[in-house]
């Protein structure tokens, strides 16, 4: 089978090897091994071939050819998909890493498909401005801006993908097609939520906001409290300004036992800020507290530093209303039995501004406010560890927590198994969504994240 995917691919190839001579790896090439690889260990993945884009003619050049000779795509932003889509086994991956200009113009940043969230923040703050991102600098912009992108600004200016004003993409026929409000304004909306399943996704527009300094840090709080402080937390939130996000992780110390910790990031009045900490720390007795002044580029930078590469990952999400009684003791039991002391469960709250925003004003399909519950199994496959066992608790925290939680998930996280979750994760949007597919790729040349038929 393999055989034949690389002969039914050679006319395609030859092609594209003849307009970008050095770009294009294959099996076999010197370089094809570590070309392949994408953050996430645990996917292992073999394209047929890949080919460094550096502009929008490449991008078009590898449509067309790979559409000529009936070849499957994948598009390949900084490669930090969980489920490993943007390297699609047997199919050309269009790799668009070495297009990472951002550009801003008075608020504007012009964004190409391969920059990093952290390129954007590093150039916005030169300007003395802001991008709305997630907690993490080192994944591609355009993900987060056209799936989703929870993050430390999300109670004040909402998701990335509400920051998302126009794009320019090349579509399934090889054409450029300019997005924006006067120019394909229903395949806007179908970015802002829908992913890369309408082109390859060459450059972004992003609205930027002026630049405030953060208060952030870290709040550990001992395992026996755990209870105590999500109850409490819930309670403090429900009448917390829109200046603060605070992400909530269940960690392992070093002795391997768990931890809870808040990270809050405060971008209101300084004065406020330190209020606002204050209530958080009372939320329990903290065995650790680091809290401080900071740029938002040196938050980011912080999360960027406790990532593992080359660790194997599985992720499981679900979208809870609320920290009930019933939701606390899931999570209180999910991460007590931890297979892995690298695993965790992460929380992000999703209120203030994004919560105003009409349901039907982006194809993104939750706009109540809720919980983002990321289960992240992780292991050292060093060990000889296969990952079924961590793999099957992050599947029974899910299925333990799917009656208390809402329909749908997180598309950036959910995995080719949650048909269920898919069907109902874009919401009241699907039937829209879909028109919007059928009218600009009606043959489904690209499948970027989930999108049912």
């Amino acid at each position: 089978m393999v055989q034949t995917v690389i002969e039914s691919s050679e006319p395609a190839l030859h092609d594209l090897r003849v307009q970008m001579p050095g770009r294009i790896t294959t099996r076999g090439d010197e370089g094809y091994a570590s070309a392949r690889k994408v953050w996430n260990g645990a996917v292992d993945h073999y394209p047929a071939a890949i080919v460094f884009c550096e502009k929008v003619d490449d991008v078009q050049a590898a449509v067309r050819a790979a559409r000529a000779h009936n070849m499957p795509v994948s598009v390949r932003g900084r490669g930090h998909d969980l489920a490993g889509r943007s390297v699609r086994p047997d199919a050309l991956v269009i790799d668009l890493s070495l297009m990472n200009d951002v550009h801003i113009d008075r608020q504007t940043a012009t964004v190409a498909g391969g920059a990093t969230a952290a390129q954007v923040i590093a150039a916005a703050a030169e300007r003395n401005l802001m991008a709305v991102t997630g907690w993490h600098g080192v994944p591609g912009i355009t993900g987060a801006a056209t799936v989703g992108g929870y993050g430390p600004l999300i109670a004040s200016h909402g998701l990335a993908l509400d920051n998302l004003v126009g794009a320019e993409l090349v579509s399934a026929d090889g054409q450029r097609v300019v997005v924006d409000q006067e120019h394909n304004p229903d395949l806007l909306w179908a970015l802002k939520g829908g992913g890369g399943n309408f082109g390859v996704v060459t450059s972004a527009k992003i609205c930027l906001h002026p630049e405030r300094p953060v208060l952030g840090g870290m709040i550990l709080f001992p395992w026996g409290e755990a209870e105590t402080v999500l109850r409490r937390y819930a309670k403090a939130m429900a009448s917390a300004s829109i200046y603060l996000s605070v992400v909530i992780g269940i960690i392992s110390l070093p002795d391997g036992s768990p931890a809870l910790f808040l990270a809050p990031a405060w971008t209101g009045e300084a004065s406020d800020g330190e209020i606002a900490m204050e209530i958080l720390k009372r939320c329990g007795k903290p065995m650790h507290a680091q809290i401080a002044s900071m740029s938002y580029q040196d938050l980011i930078q912080s999360f960027d530093a406790r990532v593992a590469n080359d660790r194997h990952y599985a992720v499981e999400n679900r979208w809870i209303p609320a920290f009930n009684p019933e939701v606390i003791s899931a999570l209180i039991a999910g991460g007590a039995g931890r297979t892995s002391p690298f695993s965790t469960i992460i929380l992000q709250h999703f209120r203030g501004m994004p919560t105003q925003i009409p349901p039907g004003s982006t194809a993104f399909g939750l706009r109540r406010e809720h919980v983002l519950a990321e289960i992240i199994a992780c292991w050292d496959p060093a060990t000889g560890d296969d990952g079924c066992v961590h793999k099957h608790w992050a599947r029974d925290l899910s299925r333990t927590l799917a009656p208390i939680s809402l329909p749908g998930g997180y598309l950036n996280l959910l995995g080719p198994h949650a048909h269920d979750q898919i069907a109902h994760a874009y919401g009241d949007n699907l039937a829209r969504l879909q028109a919007v597919k059928r009218r600009f790729d009606p043959d489904g040349f690209f499948s970027a994240t989930p999108l049912p038929r």
